[in-house]
């Protein structure tokens, strides 16, 4: 009966062993997941700060080729009524 008793302690202590190295194995994993996520983020962040300028320089060069197309029909125009001369 002592034997039984003293063989389940043992194997509750392994088991508890087994399950706080896996536990550690993941806390290690998750940290270096997060040190990623976090290299990731600054990336991200530094990618984000160099493409705010797309957006106002996008603005401007519509304008100007709206004015571009402008000035084309009336080029157009012009070379069509020479060519009917």
């Amino acid at each position: 009966m002592t034997l039984r008793i003293i063989l389940t302690v043992v194997e509750i202590a392994l088991l508890t062993l087994v399950l706080a190295w896996f536990l550690a194995r993941i806390a290690r994993l998750l940290n270096a997941i997060s040190a990623t996520c976090g290299k990731i983020t600054f990336g991200v962040r530094a990618v984000e700060t160099q493409c705010a300028v797309i957006g106002p320089t996008a603005d401007r060069l519509n304008a100007g080729l709206s004015e571009v197309v402008g000035r084309l029909d009336q080029a157009a125009s012009r070379a069509e009524s020479l060519a009917r001369r």
